[in-house]
């Protein structure tokens, strides 16, 4: 049990909470052209950019533990560092140095795929989304994984590969799957037989999170597992083909069966193979994990034949669950978060979002924690979100989750309130900048409604964001130039932005306690100490540096 904090000389300066609402996915555009957060007509957005006390804070690569500033940062990472005030190494720097140092391949984890493939003479199946955008798994971790399996003896590996689309172009599968076909080919000989064996749009198979729908964990499941489906010669022919006939963007592509040279599905997962998922993220890879490991009481679909197999994760990806219960790599063990500390000093604290980002103001905000610290002073709300394609339904849970959060504040049982408005993020991410729009206007309403019941109830208001996204919707080149489609018109970006990110302080009742000239410069893992300094404590010294200078 952590010590209680000391408090500083703000302490019950306010009679209100401390109310922090992540704008996830809402930067600050370094273009004209494409930033929805600047089109979109937000009055409540456009006022407090424009006269309350703020800063701009990183919210990408080394700022949240990515292994270079060239990396994009994303909701999982960004809710880490906020919520433990610290950065910490993340996964993808880990798996980096996993396989650089050889670790990876010495583990117990690794030694016992290899050795089950090898003594059953079997199949090694990689599982994954195949793309180099860094932020669920990256294409030359994979690389090094088949290259290791076929140095370490495996006869047989079979490639079952998501389609990105989201991290990465909308419509670039191809630049990755193409030349990993041509990698696959060169790489095997008369020992070694490397070669896809299914596919699919991310969002369409497999990667469900958060137990939202898992009607695509089933048809991911079918897919890799059972090899039903559409069969095609191989990966660039299913995706040109698939592409064509559903015009689908890559993430939504349907899913595929590549066939061996005998025209039969060329992988299903049989007994007696090896299996890994080979994602390094946690929130898109527990219900896959699940669907493997979960005995006769799994209930979420019906799997038909379910393989004994040598199962796991490139991580732990539920670390109080322990799921899965077999992995490559230890993630960060990530200790000591405010919200830990609060409890401790007997802070009563609110936490909301819709399911999407639920599990991102809950588990990934508690250091990759599941459950409550204290359930005596801790209450977690989760909105169930909508199953629908979300440029159908762009102001998406906001209303609902204003709500709740303003009954909260008028009743004034909580000190801290922690909301996650999913909206520049999930509409993002469709690349339908139309709808983009409609989702931050929607945002935008419901700020204007809880800043009017924070300022009733003497509280502070605090807007910031996880990452960048919402704010570069279109494709730019490297000069900098508009990137247009064959019709003229702008190419659409689905990825998130290395753009840094807004924090906004509404403070009322505001008399000079702190200076109104918030430092720059910082990461969003200052959002911590600078909550802590809000609500009348001081934070530890280990924690980066509060965004507010106290007088």
């Amino acid at each position: 049990m952590l010590e209680a904090l000391k408090k500083n000389a703000f302490n019950g300066k306010r009679k209100g909470p401390v109310v922090l609402c992540i704008m996830d996915g809402v930067g600050y555009g370094a273009f004209e052209d494409g930033d929805a957060v600047k089109a979109a007509h937000t009055e409540y957005l456009n006022e407090a950019m424009a006269t309350w006390p703020q800063a701009k804070l990183k919210a990408h690569g080394k700022a949240v533990g990515l292994p270079s500033d060239d990396d994009m940062g994303n909701s999982e990472v960004g809710h880490n560092a906020m919520g433990c005030g610290r950065v910490f190494a993340q996964g993808a720097k880990l798996v980096n140095q996993s396989i650089e140092t050889g670790s990876l391949f010495q583990g117990d984890a690794w030694t016992q795929l290899t050795a089950n493939a090898k003594s059953n003479a079997s199949t090694l199946h990689f599982i994954g989304l195949l793309s180099d955008g860094g932020v669920h798994s990256h294409i030359d971790q994979l690389k090094a994984l088949v290259e290791g399996a076929k140095k370490d003896g495996v006869a047989k590996v079979r490639i079952h590969a998501l389609l990105d689309g989201r991290d990465v172009g909308e419509t670039s599968a191809l630049d990755y799957f193409t030349p990993f076909e041509a990698f696959l080919a060169k790489l095997s000989d008369e020992n070694f037989d490397a070669r896809f064996a299914s596919g699919g749009g991310r969002m369409n198979i497999t990667m469900d999170r958060y137990d939202a729908d898992w009607s695509m964990v089933e048809r991911g499941w079918k897919t890799h597992v059972l090899a039903e489906g559409d069969v095609f010669a191989s990966a660039t022919e299913a995706i040109t083909t698939l592409r064509e006939r559903s015009g689908a963007i890559d993430q939504d592509l349907p899913a595929f069966v590549v066939a061996g040279e005998d025209g039969k599905p060329a992988g299903p997962i049989v007994d007696g193979d090896s299996v890994v998922l080979f994602n390094f993220r946690g929130d898109r890879a527990i219900e896959l994990s699940k669907a493997f490991e979960d005995g006769d009481d799994f209930d979420k679909f019906d799997r038909v034949r379910v393989p004994n197999v040598v199962y796991a994760g490139m991580m732990e990806y539920d670390g109080d669950a322990h799921i899965p219960s077999r992995y490559l790599v230890t993630p960060p063990a990530i200790d000591r978060t405010m919200a830990e500390y609060l409890v401790a000093s007997g802070v009563k604290q609110f936490s909301i979002s819709e399911t999407q980002k639920f599990g991102h103001v809950t588990y990934f905000w508690n250091g990759n924690r599941t459950g409550y610290f204290n359930d005596a002073v801790e209450t977690y709300v989760e909105v169930p979100s909508d199953i629908v394609p979300f440029e159908q339904r762009p102001a998406m849970k906001c209303a609902e989750i204003a709500d709740r959060v303003i009954q909260e504040v008028e009743k004034g049982e909580f000190d801290l309130i922690k909301l996650n408005f999913p909206n520049g993020d999930m509409v993002g991410h469709t690349g339908v900048f139309q709808a983009v729009l409609a989702s931050l206007e929607s945002m935008d309403l419901q700020i204007g409604r809880i800043k009017k019941a924070v300022e009733a109830a003497g509280g502070v208001l605090i807007l910031t964001a996880d990452h960048g996204n919402s704010d570069d919707m279109y494709e730019h080149s490297k000069k900098g130039e508009l990137v247009r489609k064959e019709d003229g018109k702008p190419k659409s970006k689905t990825s998130h932005s290395l753009n840094p990110v807004p924090f906004l302080v509404f403070d009322p009742s505001f008399d000079g306690e702190y200076s109104t000239e918030f430092q720059e410069g910082l990461g969003i893992s200052s959002v911590a100490a600078t909550c802590m300094n809000l609500l009348g404590f001081e934070a530890p010294e280990d924690y980066d540096a509060s965004i507010i200078n106290f007088r």
